[in-house]
This record gives structure tokens, C-alpha cells and sequence, in this order.
């Protein structure tokens, strides 16, 4: 189990205007935003001027879903994960499902409808 397990790895926004959300938050916060090399989706890597920040991305929804900012937490376990936060009184929005490379993540909502994300790198990769 690595050190970051538990712990906020990485921020997602979903929006159906990627490129207004780059310009917003790097006007704003200085953010740069780059490509996501060798990703399928529609996917932007963005890394913010603080140093030791964590890294996040901007995710083109395409109007399929409304927009979100949303923290993502490391866990060993996506799917058990999943289980003990619908257990606590949680839902689970999107299922454990793997991304290009083998990372597993889902999309939670809290007790109080608060979303956030879960992740779990792949094999042989640092959290």
C-alpha cells in the first residue's frame, strides 16, 4: 500500500466547455493545461503553479452529463471501496470501471449528495 493511499491524489472538473474552463482557471489561478498524451478521451492534464500541488484534469463531458469539480481520493481498492461507501450510506454514481492504462476509478456522491472520485493507479505505478 503506498503513502498517498486515502489520500487527495488528483481534482477532476467535467464541463461541457473544456476550453472556457482553461481559460477561466488559468486567468484566474495561473493553471496551464496540456494534452493528455495517449488518452482516448477527452481529457486535459492541468498543473497548477504551487509547488508539490497535486495535478488534476479538465474532462469534456460533451453535454452528457452536468458539469462538476470534484476531488479524487487514492484507495487500494476501487470496487470494495465502492461497497463500504454504499454501506456508510453513500451512492455510487459511476462504478468501478478501468481507463486506458489500467487505472480503476469511480464516482461517489457522500450521505449529503456530495460527489467526489476514488482511484486506484495501475500496476506498477506510483500512487
Amino acid at each position: 500500500m503506498s503513502a498517498m493511499t486515502n489520500g487527495i491524489g488528483w481534482f477532476e472538473i467535467g464541463t461541457d466547455d473544456p476550453a472556457g474552463a482553461e481559460r477561466f482557471y488559468g486567468q484566474l489561478f495561473g493553471w496551464s493545461v496540456g494534452a493528455d498524451e495517449g488518452g482516448e478521451m477527452p481529457y486535459r492534464i492541468v498543473e497548477t503553479p504551487a509547488a508539490g500541488s497535486i495535478k488534476g484534469g479538465i474532462f469534456g463531458t460533451g453535454g452528457k452529463v452536468p458539469g462538476y469539480a470534484v476531488f479524487c481520493v487514492v484507495v487500494a481498492d476501487v470496487a470494495d471501496t465502492c461497497r463500504r461507501a454504499e454501506a456508510a450510506g453513500g451512492k455510487v454514481l459511476v462504478p468501478a470501471t478501468t481507463a486506458d492504462g489500467g487505472m480503476w476509478f469511480a464516482h461517489l456522491l457522500d450521505p449529503s449528495g456530495n460527489h467526489f472520485g476514488i482511484y486506484s493507479p495501475s500496476a506498477g505505478k506510483d500512487v
